[in-house]
């Protein structure tokens, strides 16, 4: 069988999928999102489907240079729907989505910048009244309007469900890991532009935001490379040599000696 084969039904399959402008964990640089891009990989392996490429936000250079990154994967378009900064897109990719009536939307869990809370999936397919799948690790087929998935479960499982299209679903590390992007291909690609209102996200504009804290730092972490040595740690008896017992002392002297400990441990900023 051909590596792209894929069975799916004879009519033309439309994929949309919402990519987004990802950043880097350690030099905070803009580049394209994991998830999303391992979207875009899962839609370009199922056959001859027509993939569109969405974005909806900002189009500064950095937001750019990592939007050519999906078009490097090998498709000639992406369709761009300006949006101010801070706007929810939520209006805007529903908006778009009733006028393209793809069979089918795919999305990374959640963006690598912003809120990142993974919602616009489920807040998506509410307004659309769509279906709506997590961690989507293969198509496996498309007949007669239903889709046949595996979903990724905990400890490597799979589950197959049967979907009704149109619907969405959001792709993580469970899926194939994405192709490298060409240069040649990313810098012919192009921008459909379409302009829309921006929505003023009211509840993000009542937040306020702040460096996160450094996180508490854990009494004992057990490393180990196997499951027997992890066993081991498990069943092996405290080591009490280093602590203090405190007996016949005031509540005062105990709470100030537990204090005492949990400053020394990096638990207590």
């Amino acid at each position: 069988m051909p590596h792209n084969a894929n069975p799916l039904s004879k009519m033309e399959l439309s994929v949309a999928v919402l990519v987004s402008v990802g950043r880097h964990p350690l030099t905070a640089r803009a580049r394209r999102a994991d998830h999303d891009a391992r979207a875009v990989e899962m839609a370009l392996s199922l056959g001859n489907a027509n993939v569109q490429l969405i974005h909806a936000g900002d189009n500064g250079a950095p937001s750019e240079e990592a939007l050519r990154s999906y078009l490097g994967m090998g498709l000639g378009e992406i369709s761009l729907i300006k949006q101010s900064l801070g706007a929810d897109v939520l209006p805007a990719l529903a908006a778009w989505l009733r006028d393209a009536a793809p069979h089918l939307v795919l999305t990374g869990t959640r963006a690598e910048t912003g809120e990142g809370s993974g919602l616009v999936p489920y807040m998506l397919a509410e307004i659309l009244g769509w279906p709506v799948i997590s961690g989507l690790a293969q198509v496996e087929s498309i007949e007669g309007g239903i889709a046949t998935v595996l979903q990724a479960l905990p400890r490597g499982k799979r589950r197959r469900l049967r979907i009704r299209l149109p619907a969405i679903a959001t792709v993580d590390s469970s899926a194939p890991v994405a192709r490298q992007n060409a240069f040649g291909p990313a810098r012919r690609g192009e921008f459909a532009t379409r302009t829309c209102a921006s929505a003023i996200d009211e509840l993000q504009a009542q937040w306020s935001e702040q460096p996160a804290r450094k996180r508490p730092k854990r009494l004992k972490i057990v490393k180990s490379a196997s499951a027997r040595d992890r066993f081991k740690a498990a069943a092996a008896k405290a080591d009490s040599g280093g602590g203090q017992l405190l007996s016949d002392v005031t509540p005062e002297q105990g709470a100030e000696a537990i204090f005492t400990l949990l400053k020394g441990e990096d638990v207590l900023g």
